[in-house]
């Protein structure tokens, strides 16, 4: 969280970290009820973080070192200079493997949207990414948006956006229309977001079991369609 806030002081501060109790005391957030504005402010903030980079996609925050955790999950961090190679091998393929050898699920077809997200191999934006930025660590308080348990790690900005939307943010357009007041997502951002849920939805499949292969199929299905 401090790499984040680094970026942004709408990332909760951490005031003390307790290794050997496996502890992290944070500020409290106090709770009110989100509006267009905070939304848009929330995106505003969250493209200040993205915007402070990072060394290479999967690099953890300076000092971190090995894996880090989305929930309970383990996932690989290790720096890459391509970013479809970093998702694919990194993100997605793990967790759909993790869901077949757990739950018997058949997932072919998001592996061959895996094979064509390589293929195409997008000259991807490198961004400092919260990279578990599901609605519930969007807090919002009196001041403003809190953000709060990141997987935090050098990605693509798109990321953080797709998580919000696959988790229904409250307000997630004006989020997006306050990111873009200030920062980029690229050429035709919003037609690729299913392949940023790829990841979480594939995670889903593992920890949460087969409800969610459905739509990490159709997600493949979609991003088959953008890419090829």
């Amino acid at each position: 969280m401090r790499w984040l806030r680094e970026g942004s002081e709408a990332v909760v501060e951490v005031y003390a970290l307790d290794e050997d109790a496996n502890t992290l005391t944070i500020e409290r957030v106090d709770s009110a009820r989100p509006t267009p504005e905070d939304a848009r402010r929330a995106g505003r903030e969250l493209a200040a973080i993205h915007a402070r980079g990072a060394a290479a996609f999967g690099a953890p925050p300076e000092g971190w070192e090995g894996p880090n955790f989305i929930g309970r999950a383990q996932q690989e961090c290790t720096p890459t200079a391509r970013w479809a190679e970093f998702y694919v091998h990194q993100r997605v393929l793990p967790f759909v493997e993790k869901a077949e050898r757990t739950h018997g699920a058949t997932l072919d077809l998001v592996k061959r949207a895996c094979e064509a997200l390589e293929a195409e191999d997008e000259d991807a934006p490198l961004a400092r990414i919260h990279g578990d930025l599901w609605a519930g660590n969007l807090l919002f308080s009196p001041s403003g948006p809190r953000f709060i348990d990141p997987a935090a790690h050098g990605g693509h900005p798109l990321t953080d956006i797709a998580m919000l939307e696959l988790f229904s943010a409250p307000f997630v357009e004006e989020i997006c229309a306050g990111y873009l007041e200030v920062g980029d997502l690229g050429p035709r951002w919003r037609e690729r977001i299913p392949i940023h849920q790829l990841h979480p939805l594939a995670v889903h499949a593992y920890t949460h079991g087969p409800s969610y292969n459905a739509p990490l199929v159709e997600a493949a299905r979609r991003c088959l369609e953008i890419v090829g």
